[in-house]
């Protein structure tokens, strides 16, 4: 250990076996389906698990699930699973089908996610997605989900970005919806025959963990307040991701790390948190009093082009004035082989690096350097579609896209049909997560993790149109036939709320809400959380050093004593209380953001979207150290007291890659 980083942090066992078996990568998602154990449909309907999320990953997964036979509990905060966050997902979702002929096939996937991800995913669980993902188009189109087609009736593809081929199907921009209005329809199905039974507004505050294995959650009624208590023999985590930590970002408001967080303070793994993904192609903040972000999506680079004034003094001019030879076409002119759909990383970095020279456009802000200093910047770019509407017609142009340019008009004002959008990146998705093995199955024994809320398909970076992907994959097809090897050793004891392990949990929870409820401050959660994201945004976003991250862990530590003194929280427990239900969330996020900041500091390389400013190529490009870092960082809690957390234990699960060459990623 360095003195850099002396005291953060310490480290413990490595993890040496993920579960995934030996042999072929093309066999091995095979033969661990026929290792596991099976469950007899007698037995299944002895067998009860949980399932918090239903969004696509925990919908999917409760309706395969009722299917099955097993006695499922669905939770979800939302009024209903047709609010989940899967539902503003836009562009599409990637499936190894080869329809365009085009040279793709289940081995390209995996080997363009891998290296999309910079290579710091696992190959196996890689792979398995790759394979998995054309039985997902299939599920889905049996559902009745419309994909778009060609106009001989075949399913159409688009391109999206880190790939040169077209994987993509989609539903023009509301791809998300349709296909969680899929999922809805089978858990509905499932509710109706009685093998599963939903909670809607209930929020997960606990795991009850007995004997270290997982035995139930602790939720509240957000209608009520009422804590209840709700026990089983396994549970899922489908609970999304934690890309909220920056308060401004693509995400829902509501979306937050609690259930993922209260699960690691149990003993679950945390791996790589400071993997967070900025999408280069939001509509930019407009304003301090702005409290989430709206993502444009990446399928608008497909015919949209990028570009900037060459010189800063045309950035107040109107684009329309700029003629073809005083733009710059940045990201054509660096990266010809890939052009405008470089990955998500590259795309977001060469648009701040624009900015930061002094060719952003839109209105200027101010911004605090760490000198302490100010300067202005403007911080957007151009989405031009104009060569598009002439090449293709605007009829054709508002066939693929009409509902995003309507989208964008409503919140800007300005019709991109006639003038360049303006965009900016801004945080969207996380690769990291809970830390799972093959099975999926997190290192507290009986607790499952899918879907976003996990870390394991996405590496450094997550491949536009995969997150669907994943989740439906998770859902419909991996943890049902891995989570019966674990249920196979059933029937197991039967709980009561009155066993030691369950009260603890329970009067865990209602000592921290009576906590927040008594503690009489002058501050509101919101403003703690509004603080905490300009902290994660200035030190721990597209770009991070070495000096601003401990800056950063320093200021995360004073805001949490702050927040643990100060905090005014109105109302009542038992009752409707959404100031209550946001202090609980912020708590979490200054704790995940400390350790994301001290993942990211010691994480001395650039892989992906985490960029350290001290480990860049010549043309200031990501530089990987593999032989210090090829590895999955599985952050263990070591506690907390007196307001602080303990220097969390770090656990190394080696990177080993047998069929992709590790090399430095090029998309030139």
């Amino acid at each position: 250990m360095t003195d850099l980083i002396q005291g953060l942090y310490s480290e413990g066992e490595k993890i040496a076996d993920t579960k995934a078996p030996a042999g072929p990568i093309d066999k091995k998602w095979t033969q661990r389906k026929f290792d596991a154990k099976l469950v007899n449909p007698a037995n299944r309907r002895k067998l009860d698990v949980i399932v918090v999320g239903t969004g696509l990953a925990g919908g999917a997964g409760a309706a395969t699930l009722g299917e099955a036979g097993y006695n499922v509990k669905a939770f979800c905060y939302q009024d209903s699973p047709r609010r989940a966050h899967s539902i503003a997902a836009q562009g599409g979702i990637n499936a190894a089908k080869n329809y365009k002929g085009d040279g793709d096939s289940i081995h390209r996937l995996f080997y363009d996610t891998v290296k999309g991800g910079d290579y710091r995913s696992r190959e196996t669980n890689v792979y398995r997605l790759a394979e998995v993902s054309a039985d997902i188009i299939d599920q889905c189109v049996a559902q009745g989900v419309p994909f778009a087609r060609e106009y001989g009736g075949l399913l159409d593809n688009r391109s999206f970005g880190g790939v040169q081929v077209s994987r993509t199907f989609y539903a023009r921009g509301q791809t998300g919806q349709q296909l969680l209005i899929g999922a809805y329809q089978a858990l509905e199905r499932q509710i109706a025959a009685g093998t599963v039974e939903m909670f809607t507004r209930h929020e997960m505050l606990e795991v009850i963990v007995v004997d270290g294995k997982a035995r139930g959650i602790i939720a509240r009624d957000m209608v009520t307040g009422e804590i209840e208590t709700h026990l089983a023999d396994a549970v899922v985590l489908a609970s999304g991701g934690y890309g909220n930590v920056f308060f401004l970002s693509t995400n829902a408001m509501g979306c937050n790390v609690t259930a993922a967080w209260r699960a690691h303070r149990k003993g679950a793994y945390f791996g790589n948190p400071c993997y967070t993904q900025i999408h280069p192609t939001c509509i930019p903040q407009h304003g301090d009093k702005q409290s989430k972000l709206t993502l444009m999506s990446e399928s608008l680079r497909n015919d949209g082009r990028i570009w900037v004034p060459k010189r800063a003094e045309d950035c107040d001019k109107d684009p329309r004035q700029i003629p073809e030879e005083d733009r710059d076409y940045y990201l054509e002119r660096i990266y010809p082989s890939f052009g405008n759909l470089v990955p998500r990383d590259i795309a977001s970095r060469q648009a701040k690096n624009m900015c930061d020279e002094g060719r952003g456009v839109g209105p200027a802000v101010v911004e605090l350097q760490e000198d302490g200093s100010e300067r202005e910047v403007r911080r957007g770019v151009y989405l031009d579609f104009a060569e598009a509407i002439s090449r293709m017609g605007k009829d054709a142009v508002s066939a693929k896209y009409g509902n995003l340019f309507d989208m964008y008009e409503r919140i800007t004002g300005d019709n991109p049909y006639e003038t360049p959008m303006r965009i900016y990146p801004a945080v969207h998705y996380t690769m990291g997560g809970l830390w799972v093995d093959y099975d999926l199955q997190s290192s507290i024994p009986g607790l499952f993790v899918t879907g976003e809320a996990n870390f394991s398909d996405h590496g450094a970076n997550r491949l536009g149109a995969s997150a669907l992907m994943q989740g439906l994959a998770d859902g419909y097809f991996v943890m049902p036939n891995t989570i019966r090897n674990y249920l196979a050793d059933g029937p197991f004891d039967k709980l009561d709320e009155s066993h030691p392990a369950v009260q603890e949990a329970r009067q865990s929870v209602e000592s921290r809400v009576e906590r927040f409820l008594t503690m009489g401050g002058t501050r509101s959660a919101d403003s703690y959380h509004k603080e905490l994201g300009r902290i994660m945004w200035e030190y721990c976003g597209m770009e991070r050093t070495e000096e601003g991250l401990k800056k950063a862990i320093g200021m995360i530590r004073d805001l949490r004593e702050d927040f643990w003194t100060n905090l005014r929280v109105p109302g009542q427990g038992r009752e409707l209380n959404q100031s209550l239900e946001k202090a609980g969330r912020v708590a979490d996020f200054l704790e995940l953001g400390e350790l994301m900041c001290i993942d990211a500091l010691h994480r001395r390389e650039s892989c992906g979207g985490h960029f350290r400013a001290e480990s860049q190529t010549e043309d200031g490009e990501a530089l990987r150290h593999d032989d210090e870092f090829a590895y999955v960082a599985a952050w263990e809690f070591a506690g907390d007291g007196d307001g602080r957390m303990s220097a969390p234990v770090l656990h190394k699960e080696d990177l080993v890659y047998e069929f992709i060459e590790l090399k430095q990623r090029s998309y030139k």
